[in-house]
């Protein structure tokens, strides 16, 4: 299967999503926090620094669950308006057919 590209979008809610774990991790090793959640310190790496922008969702909810973020949260944060969008613009629909 050819993955396809990342949209500028999807990389900038990557990168948010990295900086919200790092800040909720704190003072914890990544070591710790990768082997509590089940997930390889090299995964949680990847996606702290925002190289993996679309990591699969048990990952994001086995380590949101280990650093007591609620996946609410998480999503407000990496779903949040960047800065200078038009907030005014129509959002994309999908065509059903």
């Amino acid at each position: 299967m050819v993955r396809l590209p990342l949209t500028p979008a999807e990389v900038a809610r990557g990168q948010r999503l990295g900086a919200l774990l790092r800040r909720a991790r704190g003072g914890r090793s990544m070591l710790d926090v990768a082997l509590d959640a089940r997930v390889s310190p090299e995964t949680l790496r990847k996606i702290e620094s925002g190289r993996v922008a679309t990591p699969a969702f048990p990952t994001i909810a086995a380590i949101a669950d280990v650093l007591g973020l609620s996946l609410d949260a998480v999503w407000a944060e990496i779903n949040r308006p960047e800065h200078g969008a038009d907030l005014t613009a129509p959002l994309a629909t999908h065509a059903s057919g």
